[in-house]
Formats: C-alpha cells, sequence, structure tokens
C-alpha cells in the first residue's frame, strides 16, 4: 500500500531522494493504514535543524473519538543529521524544493520518500506531455 504524488513528477525535476520516518500520534498511523491521506500539495521544510512535513492530510479515523488528531498538523521527519545538512546546504544554495514523493510501510512503520526538486518551467511540462505521447502511441502500435 502506497499513497503516491502523482503531480511531483510532472511539476518537478526530482534531483535526489531520501528516505525518512514520520513521526506520528496513535489514529494516524491507522488511517495512512486505510490509504486515508493525501501528499499532492504538501512540502517539507527545515526548522531549527529538523524537518518538517507540512500540509499533509490524513483523515481522521472513525472510531478514533475524542482521541483524534489535526488533519492538517505539522509532522517531523525523522533523518538523519548529516542528511539534514546535505539537504539544507541544496535547498538554500541551489534554491530546490523538498517534496513528498510517496509514503509507504516498511516492517510496520511508515516511511516518507523525499524528493530534492527544481521546478520545472511552462515549456519544460509541455515538452513532458509529448514524450509521453511519444511513449504511448509507440505502445498502441506494437
Amino acid at each position: 500500500m502506497e499513497i503516491l504524488n502523482r503531480k511531483a513528477h510532472y511539476d518537478y525535476f526530482i534531483k535526489d531522494t531520501y528516505e525518512a520516518g514520520i513521526e506520528l500520534k496513535g489514529t494516524e498511523i491507522k488511517s495512512l493504514r486505510k490509504a486515508n491521506a493525501n501528499i499532492n500539495d504538501s512540502y517539507a521544510r527545515i526548522k531549527n535543524n529538523e524537518v518538517y512535513l507540512t500540509n499533509m492530510y490524513i483523515g481522521k479515523y472513525e472510531e478514533g473519538n475524542i482521541f483524534n488528531h489535526d488533519e492538517r498538523r505539522e509532522r517531523k521527519l525523522l533523518l538523519h543529521k548529516k542528511e539534514i545538512i546535505k539537504i539544507d546546504n541544496e535547498v538554500t544554495t541551489k534554491r530546490y524544493t523538498l517534496i513528498p514523493l510517496k509514503i509507504y510501510f516498511v516492517r510496520g512503520k511508515a516511511k516518507v520518500e523525499l524528493g530534492v526538486c527544481q521546478g520545472k518551467k511552462l515549456y519544460d511540462k509541455r515538452e513532458s506531455i509529448k514524450e509521453k505521447d511519444i511513449k504511448r502511441r509507440e505502445y498502441i502500435e506494437y
């Protein structure tokens, strides 16, 4: 079970990827297991040498009653210090953006794949649409 950010490959050039853990509350993990989440409009930022995932939607858990969580709260990502320093250098010097690409489970723990990305211009997006069209036509011909 994966939650994908489909717009990421269309809107950004992905330069590098990192795997990070997510610090979650009790009912959030249950909602993630039900795939009740959305990362299309979310991004990550670095504050006080820690990485936070902003604007990620995790729906409320129906059986959670008073222990439910805020759906769009900031969630801390768990990375090694060296990785955070490397990401921070790329983001500040090269003006890249941190975008979550997908959320998945590894041995029962939720992980997020972060992409260090550079935004595409309009003509780049048109070019990627053109390439997809060509691949689709070649597939149909065979």
